[in-house]
């Protein structure tokens, strides 16, 4: 998020108001002037409903990964439409780091698999359920 909103700073903080303007920059300058506001290119606010967590290791893991894609698309995405190269070099650092977080992540979840029961990975989580009597029928669930 640093390195992106550094970026940012960088590329607008010497804009005149005409260039401002004519960049579509408007709206945004108006309410945040060259301050860093991190938000979605469809000027969707980043907040925190952004990290998603449930506890589960196989859920976590597999939202880390998604995350993962999610963020090296958007700097594909960036690469492809910017050609200045101090913006693009630290882009394609982001972007590499992406990849190695994605296989570590990756990594991670098959061994959480490995330590799971096979047959129940998914039936529950192991770090809080129990096998218990299911009420009111009194029969166990698995």
């Amino acid at each position: 998020m640093e390195i992106v909103a550094t970026i940012v700073h960088q590329l607008t903080r010497n804009l005149s108001p005409e260039e401002i303007e004519r960049s579509g920059f408007g709206p945004y300058y108006v309410d945040h002037t060259t301050g860093i506001w991190p938000q979605a290119a469809g000027g969707i606010p980043f907040n925190a409903c952004e990290f998603q967590s449930k506890g589960d290791p196989i859920t976590d893991l597999t939202e880390d990964l998604a995350a993962e894609q999610k963020a090296r698309v958007t700097y594909d995405n960036i690469l492809r439409l910017v050609k200045d190269p101090d913006v693009c070099d630290p882009i394609r650092f982001l972007r590499a780091r992406e990849i190695v977080h994605f296989q570590r992540f990756g990594e991670t979840l098959n061994r959480v698999k490995e330590e799971l029961n096979s047959k129940n990975f998914y039936a529950f989580n192991p770090s809080f359920d129990a096998p218990v009597s299911c009420p009111p029928c009194g029969k166990d669930p698995s």
